[in-house]
């Protein structure tokens, strides 16, 4: 029978992933149970994995003895505790069942063993649209979830499906709103990841818990090996949701960041590359050699939380007695302990090593398994310095090393002393720039020390996934290629000016070669032969760019591009430079030229004593640090430069301590000044641009853009680079670069050009004017639905290249562009992008959220809304505009204008309005034509949005009075809560709505619908009409006018 993967009918789909589980490992399926069913199933296989006698014997469980292990999971509440409290394979009770032999006892029940997989005392069920309790707020409906798989008992995962044509958000939005409706508490709580399914597209996630925030950029989409996405809905449940892929990703590929206080799932390609390193070290017959392999996973991509879960899974299996993380930098193995820390908790001790003594203490004890350490350190632990016993009992042990940052960590004579000292080690490297052929070191490719590639993310994977950015290289000229061209072709024919080189035939034919871009292009070309042609760059001296003018071009740059690279300083900026004399003279520049620019230097801090290049970099530092103690009130010193260091990073990433409010621009660094220092390694969000002065190749040019890649949200849409030393030579290199290191998937990495970015929102926009047809000034939404969802799929299109090309220069005063000799005018103007902003908003419903689909008896597709843009806030523009037309109409009555302009500015006001939301529109429009009439009191110093207000509250109190009329309802309640303009999903906190539900004269209630509706309802209608009159008035402002709507239905 062949799967269908296209479903009409919501209800057909679920019955056949329910098939499908049941074919891959998921056995019961439990139809519709509540959560008290669902307890006493859990009960009914405690007892059954716990007939032990000096467990429960034959005795089962009790409810109170379910109730003490509900109050066990209620007080963990977070799904962090209680992903620890499942891996923590056991449940301790207190025996209270009067038969039970061990009465009193404490006694300690199995729950779940992850290593106990399709085996065992593994139970495997399916329950089947779930009924969530609602005692939390007894007034609302009854809910219920699709599917819930157990193990063991326990709900883990959650799954809600829609059907085909349905937008996978619509399934997850539907997982958000019952979160915050309270349902996945109690028993729901152990749910550890939820899956949101259409037939053709799955998203799968961690759960944040009560009061977490979930974030779309953590849900992820499942991929096969080669990192091609999933989205077959067979394949899914086949490769994801199966057993026992299902068992190993609650056990093993789930993270709890005690730090961040988060449980995270690892995405497809982190599964990948831990178990095929936990299974090379399985099937490894120690003494065979060291080489166990490399990961290439591309920067930024998680590799940490990657070599983490790898090495748990290793010390799990036993197959090693020792897993060290090997690091190359001090900095960098704190940093990394502390996230090992942060993933270990409890269940996992991980050993850091002050010393290369404490070092070899811990590879020769029998307890410290993970350890964290520097290749400096084990440097020390040469095979000639230790006594033959303890080197033996080294030797004996089994040691897998997991190299970080294997590109440059691992090349050099250290790890030659690691393999002579412990030549049966098994080595593991991961990098996101592994050393090839074209670019080998001391004639050593990654591949050569570390043997097979076990897995590979490339960064075009990672761009096309959503991990990281794309960048937007941009070659900056400081000489201008004509005057660098003929400067060489002059130099080849040993020419004085052009005049010269005409006048003699040899110095003529040189001349006419290296101008002939044909012969000599500017940047030389390397051959697959591994031949050179040079290029019109490889003559120039690199001291041709240290010079004052070029470093004032570049610094003069810099500044002219600042406010839109960085948003306006909302993000920093690297500049890396060719040396550290170089790098103090464009501190001194910035420090001296643009002061509003908040700059620093960072180098390497040591100093020799020998010569004046020694002396100028001492006095350079001396400035850093007084410049940087008096803008940022420090006390750093030379000889606390590595704390200098250290405060430089927290700034740059918002770490602690400047991860707070107070953290303001003044207190921020806009640009860091650099040589080698944080180009590799570094991770910041904040960081979106990197400036090169200098010529670099290869690995280290994505590692060096890679810093700027890290996402954050739309305003961040890329990272952005700019080049300006031998920028040819640099294109060249940046090509080459992306060949080697895309995996041969190059599409994606480079962004498009701001003329791509301004076609596109001048189609955009095109669209959507049709879409608009008959509305011209945008003022409504159109009345078609297709029309609705085809702007719902548009504007954030338009959207995501308008923020693109906002960094790309782009500003709404100028509205002609000249790119690559071609004019482009944007159409789309401020006003109108804010109306459509406004009319988007509309879309989501109440508080611009979007709505899930399904339910109610509507069948309209729903549609697929944005959150981050309907949190957008339009308000203070839409206010600022609207105040100037409005005070350019007072100011004109003033001034005694003719009737003709007073109404030309008063329709100019008008036309503004389509800025607002529908809702504030109808008063504004009451407003204009109470003024158009006389009418209307216009007093100096009120805003238009004073105006709207004082009208929403004359008809809220109107509407108000009805109320109170007609059901008896508290007026300063229903006034509060209005007052708190609450979402669906916080309606009842604090127990608000409940209080305004309760303040109903039911009686009145009762006597005003019998006389409404001619019949007399009974108490319980009533009190259902009530509920669904005051929950949409406090949601959406809706109440009909004369109530008898309400009466009707009760």
């Amino acid at each position: 029978m062949t799967t269908p993967l296209t479903y009409t009918d919501e209800n057909r789909f679920e019955d056949d992933v329910v098939a499908m589980l049941r074919r891959h490992g998921w056995d019961e399926v439990l139809d519709r149970p509540t959560e008290r069913q669902l307890i006493d199933n859990w009960a009914q296989i405690l007892y059954n994995n716990n007939r032990d006698q000096d467990r429960l014997g034959d005795v089962p469980l009790t409810s109170s003895e379910m109730d003490q292990i509900i109050e066990q999971i209620t007080d963990l509440r977070t799904p962090l505790r209680l992903n620890e409290f499942i891996n923590g394979r056991s449940v301790a009770i207190t025996r209270d069942a009067p038969q039970a032999h061990n009465l009193g006892k404490e006694v300690s029940l199995k729950i779940y063993d992850r290593r106990e997989i399709a085996g065992g005392q593994s139970y495997y069920q399916i329950a089947r649209q779930p009924r969530f309790s609602t005692a939390a707020h007894k007034l609302m409906p009854e809910r219920r979830g699709d599917l819930m798989l157990l193990i063991n008992g326990m709900p883990v995962i959650h799954l809600e499906l829609k059907r085909s044509g349905v937008p996978v958000s619509q399934a997850t939005n539907q997982i958000i709103k019952y979160a915050h409706e309270g349902v996945f508490t109690g028993l729901f709580s152990l749910v550890q990841i939820f899956v949101g399914m259409t037939p053709s597209e799955t998203l799968y996630f961690a759960n944040p818990g009560p009061g977490g925030k979930f974030n779309p950029d953590f849900f992820f989409n499942w991929a096969d090996f080669n990192n091609e996405p999933i989205n077959e809905w067979p394949t899914v449940v086949t490769s994801l949701l199966s057993i026992p892929m299902a068992h190993q990703l609650i056990g093993f590929y789930t993270v709890t960041d005690r730090a961040a206080g988060a449980l995270m799932v690892m995405r497809s390609y982190q599964y990948f590359a831990a178990h095929r390193i936990a299974d090379r070290v399985e099937s490894h017959e120690w003494g065979s050699g060291n080489r166990g392999g490399y990961i290439w996973h591309t920067t930024g991509s998680g590799k940490t939380i990657t070599s983490f879960k790898t090495a748990q899974l290793i010390a799990d299996s036993k197959n090693a007695d020792k897993v060290v993380f090997l690091l190359d930098r001090v900095e960098l193995g704190t940093q990394s302990l502390a996230n090992y820390r942060s993933y270990g908790g409890d269940t996992i001790d991980v050993a850091d090593t002050a010393s290369a003594d404490e070092l070899l203490r811990l590879l020769t004890n029998d307890t410290s398994v993970l350890i964290v350490t520097s290749l400096q350190k084990f440097h020390h632990l040469q095979a000639d310095t230790l006594r033959e016993p303890v080197l033996k009992k080294l030797r004996d042990k089994r040691i897998v090393f997991i190299i970080d940052e294997a590109h440059r960590s691992t090349f050099g004579d250290m790890l030659l002393g690691i393999k002579t000292t412990l030549p049966d080690a098994l080595l593991f490297g991961f990098t996101g720039t592994p050393i090839h052929d074209e670019n080998q070191k001391v004639h050593s490719t990654t591949a050569t020390i570390f043997g097979d590639e076990l897995h590979r993310y490339s960064i075009a994977d990672g761009i096309r996934d959503g991990n990281v950015l794309g960048f937007d290289p941009e070659m900056v000229e400081t000489y201008r290629a004509n005057d660098v061209r003929t400067s060489v072709a002059l130099e080849q024919a040993k020419a004085v000016d052009e005049q010269d080189a005409f006048s003699d035939p040899h110095k003529e034919k040189t001349f006419l070669k290296y101008m002939d871009k044909a012969q000599v292009p500017m940047a030389g070309v390397r051959h697959e032969d591994g031949s050179y042609d040079k290029g019109i760059e490889d003559f120039v001296p690199m001291s041709q760019y240290n010079q004052p003018e070029h470093r004032a071009a570049v610094a003069s740059d810099i500044a002219e591009h600042w406010v839109h690279l960085s948003r306006n300083s909302a993000f920093h900026a690297i500049l890396a430079t060719h040396s550290i004399v170089e790098a103090i003279e464009y501190f001194q520049i910035f420090r001296d030229s643009y002061p509003h620019l908040n700059v620093t230097a960072l180098f390497d801090a040591n100093i020799d004593n020998t010569g004046e290049a020694q002396l100028r970099k001492e006095d350079g530092l001396l400035e850093i640090l007084e410049h940087y103690n008096a803008k940022f009130d420090q006390h750093f010193t030379m000889t606390t430069h590595d704390a200098f260091k250290r405060d430089i990073a927290a700034r740059l990433a918002h770490k602690a301590p400047y991860n707070t409010p107070a953290f303001t621009h003044d207190k921020q660094i806009d640009l860091l000044i650099v040589v080698k220092q944080m180009l590799t390694g570094f991770d910041s969000k904040w960081l979106n641009t990197l400036y090169l002065d200098k010529v670099i190749d290869y690995e280290n040019i994505i590692q060096a853009f890679s810093r700027t890649n890290r996402v954050f949200g739309p305003e961040k849409p890329f990272g952005s680079i700019r080049y300006y030393r031998k920028p040819y030579t640099m294109r060249r290199n940046i090509d080459d670069a992306v060949k080697l290191y895309s995996g041969d998937k190059p599409f994606g990495l480079f962004v498009d050009h701001l003329d791509e970015h301004l076609l596109q929102i001048n189609q955009c926009f095109t669209t959507i004017t049709r879409l608009f047809a008959g509305i011209g000034d945008f003022s409504r939404l159109p009345g078609d639905e297709a029309d609705r969802l085809e702007f719902a799929k548009v504007l954030p299109e338009l959207y995501e290249h308008l923020q693109a090309a906002q960094v790309q220069g782009f500003t709404w005063e100028q509205d002609t562009y000249e790119v690559a000799d071609t004019e482009i005018a944007v159409e789309l103007t401020e006003p109108v992008y804010i109306a459509l902003l406004s009319r988007y908003k509309e879309l989501g419903g109440a508080e611009g959220e979007p709505e899930p689909g399904g339910g109610d008896g509507d069948d309209r597709p729903p549609y697929d809304i944005n959150v981050h843009i309907t949190h957008i806030d339009t308000a203070r523009i839409d206010a600022d505009y609207l105040n100037a037309k409005y005070t350019k109409y007072l100011r004109a009555i003033e001034a005694g204008l003719p009737q003709a302009e007073l109404d030309e500015l008063l329709s100019d006001l008008h036309a503004g309005f389509a800025r607002l939301s529908a809702d504030d529109q109808v008063f504004a429009n009451r407003w204009l034509h109470d003024i158009q009439s006389g009418d209307a009191d216009l007093v100096p110093g009120k805003t238009v949005q004073d105006y709207i207000n004082e009208y929403k509250l004359s008809q809220q109190d109107r509407e108000i009075a009805q109320l109170v009329r007609a059901i008896g309802v508290d007026a300063e309640l229903l006034r509060i809560i209005l007052a708190a303009h609450v979402d669906e999903a916080h309606i009842n906190e604090y127990g608000r709505f409940d209080d305004v539900i309760s303040s109903v004269d039911l009686d009145a209630a009762t006597q005003y619908f019998y006389q409404s509706a001619g019949r007399k309802p009974s108490r319980f209608k009533v009190h259902r009409a009530i509920y669904k009159l005051l929950r949409e008035y406090v949601l959406h402002h809706n109440l009909p006018t004369d109530l008898q709507e309400a009466a009707e239905e009760a």
